[in-house]
């Protein structure tokens, strides 16, 4: 077993995927969200650069991941002895900006980590300046949520796992390696090198396991994929150089994981929101203002986080944003069940739709203000039997929070937060409870700098923020 000094405290069974990783010029770690894969990485990463083979690396995630890699999870678990040079990518530029990536090529540091979004990757210069960084260091080079990566005509595909043979360690992270089709490997395999699987070609691949069909449409004959083969073979393949960890199987986990995705806002969102919040402020300006209507303004705010705003003859306006993008990205990381909590009736029946239509109507549940007393049963009992197709629930805490049981799930995700401690906390509780035999991990969506960060955070140390928000503390809200 490994001996090393961490910065922080691995689990058995990080310990095991960095005994069977550690020296390995390639490897995937295919552990499901909440079971420490980053940690994993960053500490491959710290004993890589001890023993002389790395002085650089190159973290790529989603955009809604990657600050958290950053701001939290490298300054968290790099080991305490290394004096890291690190840089987060942004599509601006800036003299300051300039100046930061320039300290990426300079000598005098430990390690030089640079932290990219994959959407980067569609751009030339995202592109040409990984390519760089590349050339320059021994470099370890690692994707996050790798399935970003399966399509393998995307161009950001291509460039990266182009890129890849320029590193000298290279590493793919997800809880969930198929999300569609055991297809979906052939891109992150081939990343981290084409000999792995045996399949020089995504043609090849697909040949040895898939079955195809001819079918017939307007006098074209097209070749679709009928049903998948060999998948013992695949996956005595994929054993070799990858370590699976689903949260089951974690003896040592805590009951309750929690972990924080933000979600940026668009233009458009971070317009409406800076005019709604001018006039919030002027309206509780050199007045007394009562509680309800300082919540009242919150909410507002809080609704243009999550991509709408309610006007005042009731109707909804839509806003571009970045939400629901995010939430399927969540769902292409999490493995079993899971809930989905959102706090308006709204976003309840724009994810129902999404979900009906992403993964078919037999997968999801509904369990709000509008649904009738006989489905709302039919719901329960669909997501609670192991053999149904339902993979889904989607429900608001004010409705479906209490007195139920949902323990068939492993996640459950906050679409959505109220202000309500007391609907917080019955909504945790309805996965983790008697009955619950797993750890439940608990997600929650979020918008950087905004009112929906407070809630999150007021909720999470355990304040009623109801009861605590009156006039003047708006100004500290919002």
């Amino acid at each position: 077993m490994i001996n090393y000094k961490f910065k922080t405290k691995p689990y058995e069974h990080q310990l095991k995927a960095l005994d069977k990783s550690v020296d390995k010029k390639e490897y995937g770690y295919f552990m499901e969200m909440g079971t420490g894969k980053s940690k994993v990485l960053i500490d491959n990463m710290s004993m890589l650069y001890d023993k002389g083979k790395i002085n650089g690396a190159l973290i790529i995630a989603p955009k809604g991941v990657y600050n958290n890699w950053y701001s939290q999870e490298i300054p968290n678990h790099l080991a305490s002895h290394i004096q890291p040079k690190m840089v987060l990518w942004t599509a601006s530029t800036s003299k300051a900006k300039d100046k930061e990536y320039q300290s990426l090529f300079e000598t005098g540091y430990d390690l030089h980590i640079l932290v990219m979004n994959v959407e980067a990757f569609s751009t030339d210069k995202g592109r040409l300046f990984a390519g760089k960084f590349l050339r320059a260091h021994r470099a370890l080079m690692a994707i996050d949520e790798s399935t970003t990566i399966k399509n393998p005509t995307a161009k950001r595909t291509k460039a990266i796992v182009v890129l890849g043979k320029e590193a000298y360690y290279k590493r793919i992270l997800t809880g969930s390696p198929v999300t569609k089709s055991p297809l979906d490997l052939f891109s992150q395999c081939q990343f981290l090198n084409d000999s792995l699987i045996e399949s020089a070609s995504y043609y090849s691949f697909k040949n040895r396991y898939a079955v195809m069909r001819t079918h017939n449409f307007g006098g074209r004959r097209v070749q679709l994929v009928h049903s998948y083969q060999r998948l013992d073979e695949l996956a005595s393949i994929l054993k070799k150089f990858s370590y699976r960890v689903l949260k089951e199987d974690c003896l040592d986990l805590p009951d309750k994981i929690y972990i924080k995705r933000e979600v940026e806002l668009s233009k458009e969102q971070k317009e409406a929101y800076s005019t709604m919040k001018s006039a919030a402020l002027a309206a509780v300006k050199g007045k007394l203002a009562t509680a309800p209507h300082v919540l009242t303004q919150m909410m507002r705010l809080h609704q243009i986080t999550c991509g709408h705003l309610k006007n005042d003859d009731d109707s909804i306006s839509e806003l571009k944003n970045n939400r629901m993008d995010s939430l399927l990205e969540l769902l292409d990381e999490v493995e079993g069940k899971v809930i989905i909590w959102a706090n308006y009736v709204h976003d309840v029946e724009k994810i129902v739709a999404k979900l009906c239509d992403e993964y078919g109507p037999e997968t999801v549940v509904q369990y709000y203000g509008a649904t009738p007393q006989p489905q709302r049963q039919k719901a329960i009992k669909q997501f609670q039997d192991p053999k149904s197709k339902v993979k889904y629930f989607v429900g608001n805490p004010q409705t479906a929070g209490y007195g139920i049981t949902l323990t068939e799930a492993g996640t459950v995700i906050y679409f959505s937060n109220g202000y309500d401690l007391e609907k917080r906390l019955q909504s945790e509780d309805r996965a983790h409870r008697i009955g619950q035999k797993k750890s439940v991990t608990y997600v929650d969506l979020i918008a950087p700098k905004t009112v929906d960060e407070k809630i999150v955070k007021a909720l999470r140390n355990k304040i009623d923020i109801a009861s605590q928000v009156m006039g003047e503390d708006l100004k500290e809200w919002i």
